[in-house]
């Protein structure tokens, strides 16, 4: 039998015999790509080798951890493992083979006189790597997951090397990735490549993609002197340089001081002080960089995806030693914005009001509608509010600071509504200009669903392009007018929150009595109402096991997927899995409820769907109540509703006359005003299903004539691009466009996704320009704060009480709901109404936004789960996975050191 193959009668395919390093390294020698010479110890070789001394069986059954096993478990089978490897012999053939592979190899290195290539007295120096069959994949690339010999010299010494590398296969890191992976370790092999060892003057790591940014365009290269492994390792600080793939161009550079370089001993590598005259210095030029990220795009180019790549240097040469696909790459994004530059001077910018609604970067189209809708439901509101000379054009905007919504006023305009802000109030008082509670309740609401009702008449695919867009804005300038309508109400329920709260803590409440938020619990609200109509349907559904079974099996994903199809959810044998008949009737049911609670946005831009567009999101609320998790809704209400009855009752009773008329009448109108902020609040968003499906019908035609690439990149687009391709002839249904530049419009489309990524990380300041007046003057009133401390303890506002300690689910919005696992601590951005169904699976809840009597505080306090509001930062320093304790009492969250798991 042959166990031995060279580089150049290995490919890609021959991943079962070579392994993942092999397969690679042999592809890229037959291409014509600088890989020192070698060859592969094939994986039958290891199937024999376990074979012959009998050790398979044992192998397995010291490898069949349960989950959940611990690190020391692991760490005794593997010991237990390598000394059945150590005490094996290796059978005469395959000795045979090795020895004759590695003495022709070194042959060939003296007979090339390669300057790459190292000799000695015992035989060539060669490195001696394991490649195993699970390894360099697209999907894991099981990285430094087995071992690697370096500068092995003999005949001898390379067959230990080999066994030393075949028993890594179970080393204890190894069986804990290949478990956490779902690999199943009785279909894994190993092979060896013995390959020459690159007397390298410098090496590093290449990644043709930038893994930080995921930026296709640019190669990120990490450089140390010496040998690579320091560099692999992380033993070492490197120098990075950051490429333009395209024009070989430095784009950024650090170079940093080196100390150590790792180098060759007399056997195997050492460490060595790095001379003083390199310590500073860079390790590769302009010009050396750019030729090394040349050959990295030639590799990505030859493999057809991103690749991490070693690399080393001699003698001014590149060599490639190893090559495999970058996993787990991230969208295209720009970096991070660090500048807040200012649009218009002698202005105030706050992120508060509607922009709490707005926590992501606005999408351009969304971000040209929605200045304008805002500025004339505010001018109006103003006007009504203060007067109608004391807002001026140009007071008054919502402009976007890398990416992020703004409410500005100027300063001569902050100036007159501060001046007139007494006659505010009177008039908010007075339910002027349909404010407050009884002008949402008769004019405000009406009108919204009448305007949402009159452009829901005719279907959207029906409607001419001009027609559609006129549409879309009268929405969203509809949804801007209700929302600032809201507005009015919401200062209504704080200050009647507020106001019983004092009078209840400073002059009622004695030692043993509840607090004042009992008193607000067990209210039914839009938020609540939808929670116990999705809890009834899981009943529903629970009440018929064949149901309840297809739809807890899989992903919510699937689930979502077979309701766009009609066709029922199949099990593995393709056959659906449930009555016909049951299955339709779950879905008019659901669809029920979407109707009438699915526009509940999860954030305001209209580039985010809604569970009416896509119900995945809610679907893992849904199955978690399938499965016979989480309270009963209608429980907990009603036992909240007991509560508080009869602790007002008691109150009540020991109060003087003159207490409890003022105790009663101040209760009554918290009890009144904060269900209505509730109901208000969740539909905000009622044009939004409508409003997208139109902008997806113009979506639709724009991809059909080749304008863009699929109709959601028509979020992306600029207003006046959408006009002009109306103008082009996108008039009518199916009409096809010309005289658009589509190419450029395409690009365009994928640089503002970049740039949106990028904006994404940054954490946008509360308040604009920045400065110690501004926060002085209104930090306090601002839903986030601006200043954190460094440490383990993030402060924030509490904003429900108790203490909980639990693993923390970051979420960024509905993509992310699916991570969602029972008792996890939920940490966003912020929360709307929208995401209360998640509040059921949570143990506690984190955001970046909100204060004591926003949407996620009181939904928060319905539930009995501590919440810590308004942290500003806890996006940005929480991980998943992370434990932490949430104190909603003291209004902190404190983080384990130790990180994601």
């Amino acid at each position: 039998m042959t166990y031995i193959k060279d580089f150049d009668q290995l490919g890609r395919g021959d991943l079962k015999e070579a392994g993942g390093k092999g397969a690679n390294l042999g592809e890229l020698a037959r291409a014509g790509f600088p890989v020192p010479a070698g060859f592969v110890l094939t994986t039958a070789a290891y199937q024999d080798f376990v074979n012959a001394n009998g050790i398979a069986g044992r192998i397995l059954e010291l490898a069949a951890l349960p989950a959940g096993a611990s690190n020391d478990d692991y760490e005794t089978a593997a010991r237990q493992i390598r000394t059945l490897f150590a005490e094996g012999t290796l059978p005469g053939e395959i000795s045979g083979e090795l020895r004759a592979a590695y003495l022709r190899l070194g042959q060939h290195m003296a007979a090339t006189g390669e300057d790459a290539g190292i000799q000695s007295s015992d035989g060539a120096r060669v490195a001696v790597r394991s490649s195993a069959t699970a390894e360099d994949l697209a999907s894991a690339s099981f990285a430094g997951q087995q071992d690697t010999y370096l500068n092995v010299a003999g005949p001898e010494a390379v067959a230990a090397a080999v066994i030393d590398c075949w028993a890594s296969l179970w080393n204890a890191r190894a069986m804990a990735y290949r478990s956490r992976n779902g690999i199943d370790p009785s279909t894994v092999r190993l092979a060896v490549v013995i390959q020459e060892m690159v007397d390298a003057d410098a090496a590093g790591v290449l990644f043709t993609a930038n893994p930080a940014t995921g930026r296709r365009d640019q190669a990120v290269i990490s450089a140390a002197w010496g040998l690579g492994e320091s560099v692999v390792s992380g033993a070492v600080t490197t120098d990075d340089v950051v490429v333009d793939s395209a024009t070989g161009k430095v784009v950024r550079r650090r170079t940093a001081e080196k100390d150590v370089m790792t180098v060759y001993s007399g056997t195997g590598t050492t460490e060595q002080p790095v001379p003083e005259e390199k310590r500073r210095a860079p390790v590769l030029d302009d010009g050396a960089a750019a030729a090394l990220a040349r050959q990295g795009t030639a590799i990505a180019q030859h493999f057809g995806v991103s690749q991490d790549i070693e690399w080393a240097q001699a003698a001014g040469e590149f060599f490639i030693l190893q090559a495999r696909p970058i996993t787990a790459l991230p969208e295209p994004s720009d970096e991070a914005p660090t500048e807040w530059p200012l649009p218009y001077p002698n202005g105030m910018y706050f992120r508060a009001s509607i922009v709490e609604q707005l926590p992501d970067p606005l999408s351009p189209l969304f971000a040209d509608l929605i200045d304008g809708a805002v500025v004339r439901s505010l001018n109006a509101l103003l006007g009504e509010a203060f007067g109608k000379n004391v807002v001026r054009p140009g007071d008054v905007s919502l402009p976007t600071v890398n990416g992020y919504a703004y409410y500005y006023y100027s300063n001569s305009g902050m100036r007159r509504v501060m001046g007139q802000s007494l006659t505010a109030m009177r008039a908010l008082a007075q339910g002027k200009a349909n404010m407050g509670i009884k002008g949402w309740r008769e004019h405000s609401h009406p009108k919204y669903r009448g305007t949402v009702k009159f452009w829901a008449a005719k279907p959207p695919s029906d409607r001419p392009a001009p027609e559609l867009l006129e549409g879309i804005s009268a929405l969203l300038d509809a949804g801007a007018a209700y929302y600032t309508a809201v507005q009015s109400i919401i200062p209504i329920a704080a200050t009647s929150e507020i106001m019983f709260r004092s009078y209840y803590d400073k002059l009622v409440r004695r030692p043993g009595d509840p607090s004042a938020e009992v008193f607000l619990l067990g209210y039914d609200s839009e938020p609540i109402r939808a929670e116990k109509s999705l809890y009834d349907l899981a009943v529903w559904t629970r009440e018929r096991p064949q149901l309840a079974a297809a739809v807890t099996e899989g992903s919510g994903a699937d689930i979502a997927e077979a309701l766009r199809s009609g066709t029922p959810p199949a099990g593995a044998d393709g056959v659906p899995n449930v009555d016909p008949g049951q299955w339709e009737e779950w879905r008019s049911r659901l669809q029920r409820h979407l109707d009438r609670y699915g526009h509940a946005v999860y954030n305001l831009d209209f580039v985010n769907p809604v569970p009416a567009d896509d119900p995945s999101a809610l679907l893992e609320t849904l199955r978690y109540f399938v499965r016979g998790q989480g309270k009963d809704p209608h429980q907990r209400q009603q036992s909240s509703a007991d509560r508080r009855a009869e602790q007002a009752r008691l109150i009540s009773a020991r109060l003087g006359p003159r207490r409890r008329a003022v105790f009663r009448r101040l209760l009554r109108w918290a009890q009144t005003a904060a269900p209505v902020r509730e109901d208000a609040l969740a539909d905000v968003g009622l044009a939004w299903p409508l409003m997208r499906r139109m902008l997806l019908e113009l979506g639709e035609r724009l991809t059909a004539s080749g304008v863009i690439a699929a109709p959601a990149d028509i979020f992306w687009l600029r207003l006046e691009e959408l006009r002009n391709a109306t103008d082009f002839g996108l008039a009518a249904p199916g009409a096809a466009i010309t005289g658009v530049d589509r190419p450029a419009l395409g690009e365009a489309v994928e640089q503002r996704k970049m740039l949106w990524r990028g904006q994404r990380k940054a954490a946008a300041p509360q308040l604009l320009p920045e400065s110690r007046w501004m926060e002085r003057a209104f930090g306090s009133m601002m839903p986030a704060r601006t200043v954190q401390r460094a440490g383990d303890v993030i402060t924030g506002v509490g904003a429900s009480s108790g203490q909980v300690s639990a693993p923390a689910r970051l979420l960024h919005g509905p993509d992310d709901f699916a991570t969602m696992r029972p008792g996890e601590v939920l940490v966003a951005r912020m929360t709307t109404p929208a995401w209360t169904p998640l509040f059921a699976m949570a143990s506690g809840v984190v955001t970046d936004v909100g204060g004591p009597l926003s949407h996620s505080s009181i939904v928060a306090r319905e539930y009995g789960i501590p919440a810590v509001l308004g942290t500003g930062v806890a996006t940005q320093r929480v991980s998943s996975g992370q434990q932490v304790k949430v104190d909603g009492d003291a209004g902190t969250v404190t983080l384990d050191g130790s990180g994601a798991p």
